[in-house]
């Protein structure tokens, strides 16, 4: 059995903030030299200390009706997708979301208060990419995992929030390894939507032109939207999360 399979039925900060985080992220070499195994995407790992802190200043600020969770793609969003962000403020959103996570760090933060002293209505979860963008010896099922025990973590801490679950986004070229990776990992984790505490929607093939290929206009850099890719993004999610928000 799987350790994804396992898991089924546990069913804007500051600037020089985000300056320190992107510090942070250069000892992505060594990183990868240290072999990955089934536990290493479930197993909670700190990475960015200043950007955790931030988060729990947010929730102490102010009410949290709407949670984003996630890694650089969402991270951005107030900031690349400011406009598109501007329509959730109804819903006090909150975005913790780091740049170069991956679901190991996720789980540490989520372990260590982000959770605590909030009620979000509805809780966006999107993670999983770095853990097969930084590794070349990951395995689908391993990050499927990862992403398994969070939405797990996310529940037990929060049993009223409405889980949205998205599928991971297409990444680099129609024909890489890692865009078939993508599939096989969504593939899994649809499974954990229950149709009632967790709600799945891809929407990756909304970055894509006709021939399977990343449109560029959307997502230059074949990984992180533009503007108007974070435009996609909620035109392409608000029908189903609008319902979630719904009293």
């Amino acid at each position: 059995m799987s350790a994804c399979a396992a898991l089924l039925p546990l069913f804007s900060a500051l600037a020089c903030v985000k300056i320190v985080s992107a510090l942070a992220m250069a000892p992505l070499e060594s990183a990868k030299a240290k072999p990955r195994t089934p536990a290493s995407a479930l197993t909670p790992e700190l990475k960015d200390q200043d950007r955790h802190a931030a988060f729990l200043q947010r929730i102490a600020a102010g009410p949290v009706g709407l949670l984003f969770i996630g890694d650089s793609i969402t991270d951005f969003f107030p900031d690349r997708g400011a406009d598109t962000w501007a329509r959730f403020t109804a819903y006090h959103p909150a975005d913790f979301g780091i740049s170069a996570d991956r679901t190991e760090h996720v789980l540490w933060r989520l372990s260590n208060g982000e959770l605590d002293d909030i009620e979000p209505t509805a809780t966006v979860i999107l993670i999983g990419t770095n853990n097969i963008g930084h590794f070349d010896d990951e395995q689908s099922e391993w990050a499927a995992a990862g992403v398994a025990k969070v939405v797990a973590t996310v529940r037990a801490k929060l049993p009223r929030t409405r889980i949205l679950l998205l599928g991971v986004f297409p990444r680099d070229a129609k024909d890489s390894r890692h865009r078939q990776q993508v599939t096989e990992i969504n593939a899994i984790i649809a499974q954990l939507a229950d149709g009632k505490a967790v709600t799945w929607l891809d929407i990756g093939d909304r970055f894509l032109t006709a021939d399977g290929a990343i449109d560029q206009e959307l997502m230059p850099d074949g990984l992180h939207p533009s503007a108007k890719g974070y435009a996609v993004w909620y035109d392409a999610m608000w029908p189903t999360l609008e319902k979630l928000l719904a009293p």
